[in-house]
């Protein structure tokens, strides 16, 4: 499923008649249709099916019980106050309980989540619940550092702001030395 193209193009076409633009300008006269395609692709998670982006990917191990990281995965995201991207670094890691997930299958998660309008703080603890979910895990930490245009672009506009918010869930919580580990693996200080 995706988005209606023609409503957002005509949305769109409203947008820039209101706010003074000469529509029929060349510069112009296609920006709706490519709007409309952005707002296609930035709406993606919406429409992705968790079960698929997994696709069997989840492999039992028993002998595996360190902690795993997967770290600086890019992500890009649409705040939903503003509508204006904010985009950075998520780290997350796990330590497996008899199941492991392919490695790729970390950004795709992040991915999902990141393709629709969001908060840092929800979007940072959609992927770790869902990690634990998929895993039940022993823990599962994940830290999201963003960069918010609508921070740097209006309001306070503080163009050398970032945002970090973090996940703890199990050991990553609890202990105070895994959490360590976690954040000195992805080179941050105690959070």
């Amino acid at each position: 499923m995706s988005v209606d193209i023609k409503k957002i193009e005509q949305l769109t076409f409203s947008l820039l008649e209101e706010i003074g633009e000469d529509v029929n300008r060349e510069g112009l006269t296609r920006t709706p249709n490519r709007v409309a395609r952005a707002w296609n692709f930035f709406s993606q998670g919406y429409h992705s099916d968790l079960k698929k982006l997994v696709n069997e990917a989840v492999f039992t191990d028993e002998e595996c019980t360190e902690m795993v990281v997967v770290r600086d995965v890019e992500f890009f995201s649409m705040c939903e106050h503003h509508m204006l991207p904010f985009f950075g670094k998520a780290h997350v890691g796990y330590i497996p309980n008899g199941k492991l997930i392919g490695l790729s299958k970390i950004p795709r998660l992040v991915d999902m989540f990141s393709r629709r309008l969001q908060v840092q703080e929800r979007l940072t603890h959609q992927i770790a619940y869902t990690l634990k979910d998929i895993l039940n895990p022993i823990g599962v930490a994940v830290v999201m550092e963003g960069r918010h245009l609508c921070m740097q672009m209006r309001g306070v506009e503080k163009q050398n702001s970032y945002a970090t918010t973090s996940a703890m869930i199990g050991e990553f919580h609890d202990e105070i030395e895994t959490r360590s580990e976690f954040l000195s693996f992805i080179g941050l200080k105690n959070i």
